[in-house]
């Protein structure tokens, strides 16, 4: 019963860190352009590109999902890039973070299934 609780825990964390991933990526776009259009370019498409591909190759219900090593480089690139945006863009705290969210969400992942 109480790894049925702690499963269920960590999938919410999992939503989470995804969401985390596009708020990460709009934030650093915002941060790192000069002038209007450098802010808006990066900031709302980059976001908009990560969720394309991971709806593609990366959602539980994908006709496309990645499997085995392939899916875990991507979760490594696709979380991995908001931490590496996170840092980037001054927010280090934010960025260590995330990274050790998402290495205890895929511990979890693997050890409860």
């Amino acid at each position: 019963m109480i790894f049925n609780s702690i499963k269920y825990v960590n999938m919410g964390l999992a939503f989470l860190l995804e969401l985390g991933v596009l708020v990460a990526l709009g934030y650093w776009g915002f941060q790192v352009g000069q002038g209007m259009l450098m802010k808006i370019l990066p900031g709302i498409g980059l976001p908009v590109l990560a969720i394309i591909v991971w709806g593609i190759l990366g959602a539980p219900k994908s006709s496309w999902q990645l499997q085995g090593i392939w899916y875990l480089a991507l979760q490594v690139v696709f979380f991995g890039s908001a931490a590496l945006a996170l840092f980037s863009a001054g927010r280090r705290d934010l960025g260590i973070a995330f990274a050790l969210l998402f290495v205890l969400n895929v511990a979890l992942t693997r050890i409860l299934g």
